[in-house]
């Protein structure tokens, strides 16, 4: 397995950080993967990940999505995508790298992995681009009510108006994510929610990549994204027979209880006609499945539901 950096341009000449992953001493993987990664975080946090999948005979690709890891412009300061219309143009550079994956890697099977925000991105990607995709696997998604995206838009509208697009949100930030560590009381730090393995959890508190915390710009991107991925026209936009594969712990707080959020997110697609949608909910995991002590287990399950469907093309 080989590991590589690059960069590529967005639409919008936005310069994004990318990785790769290849395989050794096959002249065609077995399949493409393109990575999303979740808040906060950045494509270097999947390196254990690609490398199994790479091990296996897969090519593995993901970028560093704006206002995170080394595509960030603004380091030090609060988590931003764009000046206006952020979660879209982030759409965007996933639909760029994936044209890369595409001209590099002609006739491979491609699928896409996202994980927690990068999950809600890929289900806005599929709704515009599912035809190029041969699957897609959702890591650490749930459901978003749309009473309480359109609040969320209307508080961070406030806080732009007052203090501007950059401005961090510690308002917003509590809202969304103060409830996810009730559940992991006593809590030995504020990210308990991510991992029940403490030295993952370390990890990540102690990276320099790590985002701080959304600006109210990121917040009304993201909530006016998610008001777009749950637009019943666009979830109908989705083509039919692309398979998608749920994964989340069922102590994963943003999957709901014992996973309730997942299931109901799987009705909801196999209901407007969907027909391979699946769900596996990993017992007692949390949040971050990919950091988990049952990791290992988990990438296994990914690989093997990707070969099964590479099978099927």
């Amino acid at each position: 397995m080989t590991a590589k950096s690059f960069t590529f341009q967005s639409i919008d000449g936005t310069e994004i950080f990318a990785m790769k992953w290849s395989p050794e001493g096959i002249q065609k993987p077995k399949a493409a993967v393109q990575l999303a990664h979740g808040y906060a975080e950045h494509i270097g946090r999947y390196d254990v990940f690609a490398s199994k999948l790479a091990e296996a005979g897969i090519v593995v690709y993901g970028n560093d999505h704006r206002g995170h890891g080394k595509t960030n412009g603004n380091v030090g300061k609060a988590i931003c995508f764009a000046d206006e219309a952020g979660f879209d143009k982030v759409v965007a550079d996933m639909r760029a790298l994936t044209e890369i994956i595409q001209s590099e890697n002609p006739a491979v099977p491609l699928f896409l992995f996202g994980h927690s925000m990068g999950s809600m991105l890929t289900r806005r990607y599929i709704q515009l681009y599912g035809d190029d995709l041969t699957g897609a696997v959702l890591s650490g998604s749930g459901v978003f009510s749309n009473a309480l995206l359109k609040l969320g838009t209307v508080v961070a509208a406030s806080e732009i108006k007052r203090n501007g697009r950059a401005y961090p949100s510690l308002l917003l930030d509590k809202l969304v994510f103060q409830n996810f560590n009730r559940g992991f009381k006593p809590a030995r730090t504020d990210l308990d929610w991510l991992s029940r393995d403490g030295a993952e959890v370390d990890r990540f508190l102690a990276d320099p990549l790590r985002g701080k915390i959304g600006s109210a710009g990121y917040f009304h991107d993201f909530f006016s994204g998610l008001l777009a991925m749950n637009d019943s026209a666009n979830i109908q936009s989705i083509p039919k027979d692309l398979p998608l594969h749920f994964i989340s712990g069922t102590a994963d707080p943003v999957g709901g209880k014992a996973g309730k959020g997942i299931i109901q997110t799987c009705r909801a697609y196999q209901q407007v006609g969907l027909q391979d949608v699946s769900y596996k909910l990993y017992e007692g995991a949390r949040h971050e499945l990919l950091n988990e002590t049952n990791k290992d287990a988990v990438t296994q399950d990914v690989i093997e539901w990707i070969a099964a469907h590479v099978e099927t093309v």
